[in-house]
């Protein structure tokens, strides 16, 4: 049946749906929830959970990367934020928790801008990332494509677990007259580390970058609840079409590729257990979570939420955004809550949804029953 409804003579659009716009349906049996796995593993690293943390300032710093993965995810640090262009970054984090003003705020964005324009220092690079191999955790950091040339040596020899090539967009082949574009098929070959690239939006660019060799793939454009980019740019993927057209080019893919799998990670736009557990009935194998995790009492942004499209230089594409905390990040993950919302104990609300609906680990439930119900409520 055709999705594709006709916007005028000249133009068809397929139709597509959000996370909200779709619910999961029980089937004829019930699990108790400590009989559930939510673990999840990729390449040679095992998790307790499916969560990775954004490479967002206001999410990871180096102490709470530590604090999730003791808690049993991924924490990522973004590469090129305030940890690797500042030695003391706290003065800097507290200004941007003081800024005046909220959504589309001109002289708050033209700060972030100028907070922003402060050089990457690569032995801070190095330094970040030992803190937190110190620590014993899995060691994950995160650069943009446009970077990823000039500091993935300095990442390398810090000695990352995982590599993250994380951008608004990424392609596997990108065009440009200007520069010499990164071949992220050789890139990714000549790597000993696993690499999880995106976002990607769609059944055909997600396809070609697992032809890469990537060990995963970020569907959508992360931000989530700060990104502007529909209304700057006119662009946006409804998560609930994106993920399930994506867990379809996984699966192609492994024809192809003679069994490869490929992780599917939902980035941007899950900011309760809900929302985290039909992006993975959807096909997601793990969810890499901004906003849910800025709520956390540890996290570096004081109840303040931005990504990296906030303080672009030349067209800002993100809002800095307040969020209400919500208690420990033990808490949010694991409870126990006192929320009613959706905004913490999220792998435990994860559980009870597997269990409720009768399935024992995340891969089986990939193949639960969805029905397409739009759910209205007020914020």
């Amino acid at each position: 049946m055709s999705t594709e409804i006709e916007i005028g003579r000249g133009k068809r659009g397929r139709r597509a749906f959000s996370l909200d716009d779709v619910a999961i349906v029980p089937s004829r049996r019930t699990r108790d929830p400590q009989d559930v796995s939510i673990d999840w593993q990729i390449d040679a690293y095992r998790f307790d959970m499916p969560v990775i943390g954004a490479p967002m300032d206001s999410v990871m710093s180096p102490a709470t990367a530590i604090a999730l993965g003791r808690l049993g995810g991924l924490g990522v640090l973004n590469l090129e934020g305030l940890w690797t262009r500042y030695e003391d970054p706290q003065p800097v984090l507290d200004e941007i928790a003081q800024l005046k003003g909220d959504n589309f705020n001109p002289q708050a964005t033209r700060r972030l801008q100028e907070i922003y324009a402060a050089p990457i220092q690569a032995e801070l690079i190095t330094s970040r990332l030992a803190e937190i191999r110190e620590a014993g955790v899995t060691v994950a950091g995160s650069l943009t494509p446009q970077r990823t040339q000039e500091f993935y040596k300095t990442v390398l020899a810090a000695g990352v677990d995982v590599f993250v090539i994380r951008g608004t967009t990424v392609s596997a082949e990108h065009v440009s007259k200007n520069v010499e574009p990164l071949n992220l098929k050789q890139f990714i070959y000549e790597l000993d580390v696993p690499v999880i690239v995106g976002g990607a939006a769609g059944y055909t660019p997600a396809l070609h970058l697992m032809r890469t060799g990537a060990a995963g793939v970020l569907v959508g454009f992360g931000g989530g609840a700060t990104t502007t980019t529909r209304r700057a740019l006119g662009i946006h993927a409804p998560m609930a079409t994106a993920i399930s057209d994506i867990a379809e080019a996984r699966r192609d893919y492994m024809d192809e590729s003679g069994g490869r799998y490929v992780h599917v990670i939902a980035d941007g736009g899950m900011g309760t257990s809900g929302d985290i557990i039909k992006a993975i009935a959807m096909g997601a194998d793990a969810v890499m979570l901004g906003s849910a995790l800025a709520r956390a009492d540890e996290a570096p942004g004081h109840g303040w939420h931005w990504g990296q499209e906030a303080h672009h230089s030349e067209l800002p594409r993100g809002d800095r955004v307040h969020l209400d905390t919500v208690g420990p990040l033990k808490e949010v993950l694991w409870g126990p809550s006192h929320h009613t919302n959706g905004t913490s104990n999220l792998m435990g609300a994860l559980r009870r949804a597997m269990a409720t609906t009768g399935y024992s680990d995340l891969k089986a439930f990939q193949r639960i029953e969805v029905l397409v119900s739009p759910y209205l409520y007020s914020s």
